[in-house]
């Protein structure tokens, strides 16, 4: 395949598209909205569905609905959409049905601005809405990344029967890159065991979140936390450079490691002896790795375009192995690589080591 230049959010629709999506239902904000107006030409074109909802919590409820009927179901929005989708996230985690969401990140809290924000991390991660669930999530640092990502969380939505959300911001939707589009997945209508197309001919079906005994309610949890605990050992997902003599650890996700990466090679030019880890799964986030490293490393930076969200995974991570530091930035701004640079300088020459010797450097360590 050719690659050809696609803006962010077109290219996630696209990809959305030829994983098999059949039905997208959303309500425009930005800076996501370039992705509902690809879809509302893309998917009549193709004789599948698209409706434009009249808010967020309808889109949610109308995923929720096609989910259950069995249908590749996604919808997209940014953090105060968002926020209004949380009890229907809810609902569809508690039936255990399948469905892709995007978030575009925004500036917050409340309605924030466009720029590129790593704000809803704790949102995202953590779960949001009520009860006692998380989903999958994602965070792409490149166009072609996003397209790659969207392209198989269907196919691991349905493996789980969960959600996975695809976060991303203002730089990654907006964006244009040179990326790779995957081939069209066939459409195939076949009994999955479990969705709600009619019982004629079959045996009734239940798709529920509601059970009011408590031992079924205790049992229907322990299952979640049993595939929430299949989750965390198949789809951690990572990549990590130049971290085998690093003592110096820099860890970012999505648009903030970008810089990242720039201020990491220039330091290494500068002969600090920085390694890089981007977590691309923040939920379920890679504790037992970074655990792992923060054996040998002396500091870690976390760089976020927030107030200090993902730094509390990486601590639980690391413990009292290693100092944690943080930097980031609010307000829809993207650390720069000079600003990370200068702090990664500052831990170097306020640290009680110095590095007067490199070992050979590795291109790429390892991407799990």
């Amino acid at each position: 395949m050719v690659k050809e230049l696609w803006k962010g959010n077109e290219a996630i629709a696209e990809a959305a598209v030829r994983a098999g999506m059949e039905a997208y239902f959303g309500y425009p904000i930005t800076p996501q909205t370039e992705l509902l107006e690809y879809l509302s030409r893309r998917m009549p074109e193709l004789g599948r569905v698209f409706i434009q909802a009249e808010s967020e919590l309808a889109a949610i409820n109308m995923v929720y609905g096609a989910a259950v009927a069995g249908a590749y179901t996604m919808t997209s929005s940014s953090s105060p959409g968002m926020s209004l989708m949380q009890e229907g996230l809810s609902y569809i985690a508690a039936s255990n049905v399948p469905c892709v969401i995007v978030d575009m990140m925004r500036g917050g809290p409340g309605l924030g601005n466009l720029g590129a924000s790593q704000a809803d991390y704790f949102q995202l991660t953590k779960g949001g809405g009520h009860g006692d669930y998380r989903p999958i999530v994602y965070a792409p640092n490149s166009v072609q990344e996003a397209v790659d990502i969207t392209y198989r969380a269907f196919e691991i939505a349905e493996k789980y029967r969960t959600i996975v959300i695809i976060a991303g911001d203002g730089n990654i939707g907006q964006i244009m890159e040179p990326a790779e589009m995957p081939p069209m997945k066939t459409l195939e209508k076949k009994d999955k065991g479990w969705e709600l197309t009619g019982a004629k001919g079959r045996a009734r079906r239940w798709i529920t979140s509601l059970y009011l005994q408590t031992e079924e309610l205790e049992a229907e949890n322990l299952r979640l936390r049993e595939k929430e605990a299949l989750i965390r050992e198949n789809e951690v997902c990572y990549e990590e450079r130049w971290t085998e003599h690093a003592e110096l650890l820099v860890v970012a996700f999505g648009s903030a490691a970008r810089g990242a990466w720039s201020a990491v090679k220039e330091a290494r030019e500068r002969g600090i002896m920085a390694g890089f880890f981007r977590p691309i799964s923040l939920s379920p986030f890679p504790y037992t790795r970074l655990e792992e490293l923060s054996q040998h490393v002396k500091e870690i930076l976390v760089v976020e375009c927030n107030a200090g969200q993902m730094v509390e995974d990486v601590r639980l991570a690391v413990g009292s192995q290693a100092m944690v530091k943080f930097y980031g930035r609010m307000g829809g701004t993207v650390p720069l690589p000079d600003e990370i640079l200068t702090e990664i300088i500052t831990y170097e020459t306020t640290s009680a080591y110095r590095v007067t010797a490199q070992p050979e450097m590795p291109e790429l360590a390892l991407m799990a």
